[in-house]
C-alpha cells in the first residue's frame, strides 16, 4: 500500500503541474497578452513553474528509486547511479526500469520482477548474476495469515548492485542508512550476502512474533467456546507454512552460491557464507519447531473448545433441572382438580418448602456428579 500512495502522488503531482500550467495559459489568453512583453512574461513564468513541477516530480520518485555509494564511514546518495552504486526500486515502473537497465541490467532478466509468484533462484546473463530470493512480508489486511512471502531480487554486476522489490521491505533499512558497517556497494558479493543475512533475521523475528501472538491465544483458547480462536492458530500456521518453503529454496540459493563460479568470493566472503548457512540453519529449525508445536496445539484446543462446550451445555441443563421439576410441582398445585393437602390453610408454605427441598436435593446431587 505504501508503493502505491507513492505511485498516485507521483502522478497526481504530475496532473497537478499540467493543470496549473493549462489554468495560466487560459488566463492569459483571456488577458489577450498579445504584445511581445507579456508573451515573454508568459513565457518565463511558465519556465519557471516547469523547473519547480520537475524538482517535484523527482523528489517524489527519489522514493521509489534509492541510489546509495559507498563512501566512508558509511553510504553517500550520488546524484546520478555510476560505478559503485547500489540502486533500490520499490515497485518499478518504467523510468525506474529505464535507469536500471542503463545500470547494465539486462531486460531479459527484468522482465520477470513484477512476478509475485517468482521463485528463489540464481540466474547469470554475460557480468550480471541474478539472485532472487523470497522475503518475509507482513500482510495489511486483518484477515488470513498475518506474514507472507514476497520475492526480492538482487542484481550483483561489476560496476555495483540493483536490489528490486515489489513493495517496500523495513529489513533493508539498516543497510540503506549506512548503519552496516564495512559494507559497501562496489564489493557486490559483499552487499548480497549481507541482504541474505538480513532475509535470515527477518524470518527469525516473525517466527518470535508468531510464538508471542500464539502464547496470547492460548490463554483465550483455554476458556473458548468459539472457533474464532482456532482459526487464528490456523492462519499463523499457513505463514509457517510459507516460511518453511521460503527457507528451504533460499538454502538451496545459498547452496547455489557457494558452489557457482559467478561470483568471486574471497576468505571474508567465505567467512560470511559460513556463519550464513549457520542462521539460515537455525531459521529452518525455528520455523519447523514452531509449525509442530502449533499443530499440536491446534488438535488439543479443538479438543479444548469442544470440551468447554460440553461444560457449558451441561451446566445449563442442569440448570434447567433445577427450574424444571420444582415448576412441575407448582404447575400441579396450580389446577382446579381435588390434590392432598390442597383445602389446607398452610399448603402454599408446604408447596414451597417442598419445592426447596426438591432443588437443594437435585443441587447436591449434581454437584456430587460434577455437572455443576
Amino acid at each position: 500500500m505504501a508503493h502505491r500512495d507513492r505511485r498516485r502522488r507521483v502522478h497526481r503531482l504530475g496532473r497537478d503541474a499540467r493543470r496549473t500550467r493549462e489554468d495560466r495559459a487560459g488566463r492569459d489568453d483571456r488577458r489577450g497578452l498579445d504584445d511581445h512583453e507579456g508573451r515573454s512574461r508568459g513565457q518565463a513564468l511558465a519556465r519557471a513553474q516547469q523547473a519547480a513541477d520537475d524538482r517535484a516530480l523527482e523528489a517524489a520518485r527519489e522514493e521509489v528509486l534509492t541510489i546509495r555509494q559507498g563512501a566512508a564511514g558509511g553510504f553517500r546518495r550520488p546524484a546520478a547511479p555510476g560505478p559503485g552504486c547500489w540502486l533500490h526500486v520499490d515497485a518499478p515502473a518504467d523510468p525506474d526500469l529505464a535507469a536500471v537497465r542503463d545500470f547494465g541490467v539486462p531486460a531479459s532478466l527484468l522482465s520477470h520482477v513484477g512476478d509475485p509468484d517468482e521463485r528463489p533462484r540464481v540466474e547469470r546473463e554475460g557480468p550480471c548474476v541474478l539472485v532472487v530470493l523470497q522475503v518475509p512480508r507482513r500482510r495489511r489486511e486483518p484477515d488470513g495469515a498475518p506474514f507472507v512471502t514476497a520475492p526480492f531480487s538482487v542484481f550483483v554486476l561489476p560496476q555495483g548492485v540493483v536490489t528490486v522489490t515489489n513493495e517496500p521491505f523495513d529489513l533493508l533499512q539498516p543497510l540503506l542508512d549506512g548503519t552496516v558497517p564495512g559494507l559497501t556497494p562496489d564489493r557486490g558479493v559483499g552487499l548480497l550476502l549481507r541482504i541474505f543475512w538480513q532475509v535470515a533475521d527477518a524470518y527469525l523475528a516473525a517466527v518470535r512474533e508468531i510464538n508471542r501472538s500464539v502464547e496470547r491465544l492460548e490463554d483465550e483458547l483455554k476458556r473458548s467456546i468459539r472457533n474464532e480462536e482456532v482459526l487464528g492458530l490456523l492462519d499463523y500456521q499457513k505463514s509457517l507454512t510459507y516460511f518453511a518453503t521460503a527457507m528451504a529454496e533460499n538454502e538451496m540459493v545459498l547452496e547455489r552460491l557457494e558452489r557457482t563460479t559467478a561470483l568471486e568470493l574471497d576468505a571474508v566472503d567465505r567467512d560470511l557464507l559460513e556463519d550464513l548457512r549457520i542462521e539460515v540453519r537455525q531459521a529452518i529449525e525455528m520455523v519447523g519447531i514452531a509449525d509442530d508445536i502449533l499443530s499440536q496445539m491446534m488438535d488439543a484446543f479443538a479438543s479444548i473448545v469442544s470440551n468447554n462446550l460440553n461444560a457449558v451445555m451441561k451446566v445449563l441443563t442442569s440448570v434447567t433441572i433445577l427450574v424444571a421439576v420444582p415448576s412441575l410441582l407448582a404447575s400441579l398445585y396450580g389446577m382446579n382438580v381435588a390434590l392432598p393437602g390442597a383445602a389446607s390453610p398452610l399448603a402454599f408454605a408446604g408447596l414451597l418448602l417442598a419445592c426447596i427441598a426438591i432443588a437443594a436435593a437435585l443441587f447436591v446431587y449434581f454437584r456430587r456428579r460434577k455437572w455443576l
